[in-house]
């Protein structure tokens, strides 16, 4: 599957994740919708990696730095705040936003070495 549709994916992944802690939360907080602010850009990015050929480079670095954002944020905030203080809600929210964001940053850094070998070759 092509990066732009993975991209698109991991967008709407991540904005149903935050719209899902958000209804399941009691709608309590907006930051449960912190996973959609960062998903709802990638799937932008997607989109405009996949329409405009020229973009593409600069669209999916753009995606990678959105989703390694994501994943430090979410990281820290996990490591920094005890699991007792949050409602579990937000802790499974951010423990899947840093396993969704770490796997797409980990595609992005394999498909940038594949196609810089392949510019090589």
């Amino acid at each position: 599957m092509p990066m732009p549709k993975i991209t698109i994916a991991f967008g709407v992944l991540l904005t149903l994740l935050g719209l899902g802690a958000y209804l399941f939360s009691g709608s309590a907080s907006w930051t449960a919708l912190i996973p959609a602010f960062f998903g709802l850009p990638l799937v932008g990015l997607g989109v405009l990696a996949a329409t405009k050929e020229g973009a593409r480079k600069h669209a999916m670095h753009a995606a990678a730095a959105v989703a390694l954002i994501g994943f430090v944020g979410a990281l820290m905030s996990l490591l920094r705040t005890p699991a007792g203080v949050r409602s579990a809600v937000a802790v499974y929210s951010q423990v899947a936003m840093v396993i969704l964001t770490g796997v797409f940053v980990a595609l992005c850094v394999r498909s940038f070495i594949a196609a810089r070998r392949a510019r090589r070759a």
